[in-house]
C-alpha cells in the first residue's frame, strides 16, 4: 500500500504499540476516521498489504457499488454515473479523510430506495396480465442497471408479476395432491391469494430496508475494502462483534431467549434450554416485548426499534436485572423480571453416540464436532470436550473412533492444536508464517496419548480452516484415515482481530469504534505444502452433494495465493496405518455397487444447471409447466438420504442420557440428530471403511 496521508507508518511489533495520539474528532469526522485507521492497520498487520492505488479504487468502488444495489433494483444509470466520477478517486478520499462518496451513495440509495417503493405502491394499484409471455433476468449483473425511471418500472412490474406467478404456481401444485372430493380453489381465487401474500412479501420488505441506517451502509463501505485484501478480512461493528465472540464461545450472558422481528414489534421466537428465562416459565414463545426496564433505571419502549437494538438492551451481565414488559399471545400485559446468568448453546458442542451396523460391525464411537469452539479464557475448550466425548467413548469399550467434521467450518487455532495432539505423542501439528518472517511451528507438547486405536475423519467441501489443519496433521502423521469428498474447503489463512479503540489515544466522544478482523499469517502442513485454495484430499473420496458445485476458497475473487515452505520432521508411533489401498479399492467397489451414489452424481449435475438458470417465463401457464418438468426431474432424485440406512443402529451414551432427559426440546434435538444420522449413507460406508481398517490394523 502507498503511503498516501496514512496515520501510521513503520512495522508494528504489537498491538499495544500501535497507538498515536490524535486530535479528539467531533461525530461528523467519525466514519473518515474508521477508515483512514482501518487502512492503516492493514498496511501494517495484512499479510499481504495492497498499494492505495487508482487499481483499488476501482476494485473498492465496485464491491461498494455491488453491495449498495447489486440487484439493480433501485439505481437508475444516471445516478450510478454519478457515482462512476469516483471510481478512480476512492484513494484520494481516504487520503484527505473525505466522505464526499459515501455522502452522495446514501443520497442517491435513498432517493431510489423511495422511488422504488413509490412505483411498488402505484404498480399494485393496478393489475397484472399473467398470460402475457415474457420473461424477467433474475442475475442483475446480466440485466444491467435500468436507463431510466420507465425502465425500473418496468423492471419492478415483471418482478412484482413473478412473484404472483411464483407463489401461484405452488398453490397450483399444492392442490393437484388434493384427495378427490376436496374442495380446491379456482384460478382466480388463487391468483388473488398469491397477490396478497405478494403485497405481504413486499410490504415487509420496504419496512426493513426501511431500518436500514447510514452505520449499516458504512459497514458494507469498510467491507469493500478489507475484502480487496482477501475474502476473510472484514470490519465487524462493537455489535458484530459480540456476536461473534458469543458464536465462537457457545455461551453468552443474558437471558437465553432468541428474538426476531415482526413489523415494529419484536417478539421472543425461541427459549434456549437451561437459560434464565426457559428456567422462569414465564416468558414464551411469540410474547411481543413492549419495554425493557433494566432494574431501578426508567422502562424504555421498544416499539418501532430494530431487533439488534432490542437484542442489545435486553442482554446484559451475569447477576444483573432486567424487566421485559410484554404482551401475551392472548392480549394481557405483563412485566416479567429476569436474572441475567451464562447462557450455554450446547448444540454447537462435540457431542458422541455409538453406532453399529447390521451386527458385524459393532461397537464404533461417533464424534461430531460442529465447530471449534473456544472462549479463549480457559472457561470453554473444544480440545477438551473432545478428550472427555473420547473418554466417554473408550469407558464404552469402542472399537475404533470416527471424528466428523464435515461442514466445520473452523475456529479456533489453539484448541486444533491441543485436539491433534490428542492422537499422537508430541510433535510439530502446523505451520504458521506471518509476513517477512520465518514460519512458526505450532508443536503439542504434551506426550500424553488420549486415544491410540483406529481413526477416521470425515470432512467435506464445507470443513475448513482449523478443520484442514487437524485432517492435513493427522493425515501427514498416518495417524488417521481422511474420508470425505473431493476436497475440503481450502482456507490456510489465519485471522486476527485488532479493536481499533486501542489503536488511538483520545476520541472518546466517538468510540467505540469497531474492530478489524483481517488476515496477518497463513498456516501451512508440516510437510510443508499448504491447503491454500487446495484443500485436504482424502485418502478416499466418497461422491457428495458438493462435487462438481464451485465450492470453496478457489471461487473467491482476491483470496491468497497457494504456496509451501520447508517441511519440517515428524513421526508418531501410536497406531500406524496399513497400506490404504485396499481400503481405497473395497470402498470403491461399494460405492460403484451402490446405486444412490449414481443418483448423487447425476443429482449435483442437475442442481448445477438449475442454479445457473437466471431467466424465468412469467406467463402462468408456462411458469407451471415449467415448474412441472422440474418435479418431475426431480422425482428421480426425491429418497436420496430419505430412508434408513438397514441395521444401522446409534445409541447415546449411558452418561449422557440423564443430561438429554433433562427438557423437553433437549430431548427433541437429540432424536432430530440421531434420525439424521440413521438417513447418512457416508456414516453408512466410512462404517465399512472403519471395519477394513480395524481388520487391516490387527
Amino acid at each position: 500500500m502507498k503511503r498516501k496521508g496514512l496515520l501510521f507508518s513503520g512495522l508494528i511489533a504489537s498491538l499495544f504499540l500501535l497507538t498515536a495520539v490524535i486530535s479528539t474528532p467531533n461525530s461528523a469526522e467519525k466514519e473518515s476516521l474508521i477508515l483512514n485507521i482501518m487502512l492503516s492497520v492493514m498496511d501494517q498487520i495484512h499479510f499481504e498489504p495492497k498499494d492505495l492505488d487508482d487499481d483499488f479504487s476501482k476494485q473498492a468502488f465496485e464491491r461498494y457499488l455491488n453491495s449498495l444495489d447489486g440487484a439493480r433494483r433501485y439505481l437508475i444509470q444516471s445516478e450510478v454515473d454519478q457515482l462512476k466520477a469516483y471510481q478512480y478517486k476512492l484513494d484520494d478520499e481516504a487520503e484527505k479523510r473525505s466522505t464526499a462518496f459515501f455522502d452522495l451513495s446514501m443520497d442517491l440509495i435513498e432517493t431510489g430506495m423511495s422511488r422504488t417503493k413509490a412505483i411498488y405502491q402505484e404498480l399494485m394499484a393496478g393489475s397484472f396480465d399473467l398470460d402475457k409471455q415474457e420473461d424477467l433476468e433474475l442475475d442483475g449483473e446480466k440485466r444491467g442497471y435500468a436507463k431510466n425511471e420507465a425502465a425500473l418500472k418496468d423492471y419492478w412490474r415483471k418482478y412484482i408479476k413473478y412473484q404472483i406467478v411464483l407463489k401461484s404456481e405452488r398453490k397450483i401444485a399444492e392442490q393437484a395432491k388434493y384427495k378427490e372430493g376436496v374442495e380446491k380453489q379456482t384460478e382466480e381465487e388463487i391468483v388473488a391469494d398469491a397477490f396478497t401474500e405478494t403485497k405481504k412479501l413486499f410490504d415487509d420488505w420496504f419496512d426493513r430496508i426501511g431500518r436500514l441506517r447510514r452505520s449499516d451502509r458504512f459497514e458494507a463501505y469498510l467491507n469493500a475494502y478489507t475484502h480487496i485484501f482477501d475474502p476473510h478480512s472484514s470490519y465487524l461493528s462493537p455489535k458484530d462483534k459480540a456476536d461473534f465472540d458469543m458464536d465462537m464461545g457457545g455461551r453468552l450472558e443474558g437471558i437465553g431467549a432468541r428474538l426476531v422481528q415482526n413489523g415494529d414489534f419484536v417478539k421472543i421466537s425461541s427459549l434456549i434450554p437451561g437459560g434464565p428465562a426457559w428456567k422462569g416459565k414465564e416468558l414464551e414463545v411469540d410474547d411481543i416485548i413492549l419495554q425493557v426496564t433494566q432494574k431501578g433505571e426508567k422502562a424504555v419502549d421498544v416499539l418501532g426499534m430494530r431487533v439488534d437494538d432490542v437484542a442489545q438492551i435486553v442482554r446484559g451481565k451475569k447477576g444483573t436485572v432486567v424487566i421485559l414488559t410484554v404482551k401475551k399471545k392472548d392480549g394481557t400485559t405483563e412485566d416479567i423480571r429476569i436474572e441475567r446468568d451464562e447462557v450455554i448453546l450446547d448444540e454447537s458442542f462435540a457431542r458422541s453416540v455409538m453406532v453399529d451396523l447390521n451386527d458385524d460391525i459393532t461397537d464404533i464411537g461417533y464424534i461430531k464436532l460442529p465447530k471449534f469452539y473456544s472462549t479463549f479464557d480457559g472457561g470453554n475448550s473444544c480440545a477438551a470436550d473432545i478428550k472427555t466425548e473420547i473418554e466417554k467413548l473408550e469407558a464404552q469399550n469402542a472399537k475404533g473412533i470416527i471424528l466428523d467434521l464435515r461442514d466445520n467450518l473452523g475456529g479456533s487455532l489453539p484448541d486444533v492444536v491441543d485436539m491433534s495432539g490428542l492422537f499422537i505423542e508430541k510433535g510439530p501439528i502446523v505451520q504458521v508464517k506471518s509476513r517477512d518472517k520465518d514460519p512458526y511451528v505450532y508443536r503439542d507438547k504434551d506426550p500424553e496419548v488420549a486415544y491410540d486405536g483406529p481413526l477416521i475423519v470425515m470432512v467435506n467441501a464445507l470443513s475448513a480452516s482449523a478443520s484442514e489443519i487437524l485432517a492435513a496433521a493427522l493425515q501427514d502423521y498416518k495417524r488417521a484415515v481422511i474420508v470425505g469428498g473431493n476436497s475440503t474447503y481450502g482456507k490456510a489463512t489465519v485471522q486476527r482481530f485488532i479493536d481499533l479503540d486501542r489503536v488511538i489515544r483520545g476520541a472518546s466522544d466517538v468510540k467505540p469504534l469497531g474492530t478489524v478482523k483481517l488476515t496477518y499469517q497463513k498456516f501451512y502442513r508440516i510437510n510443508g505444502t499448504s491447503n491454500q485454495l487446495r484443500g485436504v484430499v482424502p485418502d478416499i473420496i466418497l461422491p457428495d452433494q458438493y462435487t462438481n458445485m464451485d465450492v470453496g476458497e478457489k471461487e473467491y475473487d482476491n483470496a491468497l495465493s497457494w504456496s509451501e515452505v520447508e517441511p519440517v520432521n515428524y513421526y508418531q508411533d501410536v497406531c500406524k496405518l496399513p497400506n490404504l489401498e485396499a481400503l481405497k479399492v473395497n470402498s470403491a467397489k461399494r460405492i460403484a455397487a451402490n446405486p444412490t451414489f449414481d443418483l448423487i452424481q447425476e443429482n449435483n449435475m442437475r442442481r448445477k444447471r438449475n442454479a445457473e438458470r437466471s431467466a424465468f417465463p412469467l406467463d402462468l401457464d408456462d411458469y407451471v409447466a415449467y415448474r412441472e418438468g422440474r418435479a418431475e426431474e426431480a422425482k428421480k432424485y426425491g429418497s436420496i438420504m430419505k430412508a434408513d440406512v438397514q441395521g444401522l443402529q446409534i445409541e447415546n451414551l449411558p452418561v449422557d442420557v440423564a443430561y438429554i432427559k433433562e427438557d423437553e426440546s433437549r430431548v427433541a434435538r437429540n432424536e432430530d440428530w440421531i434420525k439424521t444420522l440413521k438417513k447418512d449413507i457416508y456414516l453408512e460406508e466410512t462404517l465399512h471403511i472403519m471395519q477394513d481398517l480395524i481388520k487391516a490394523t490387527k
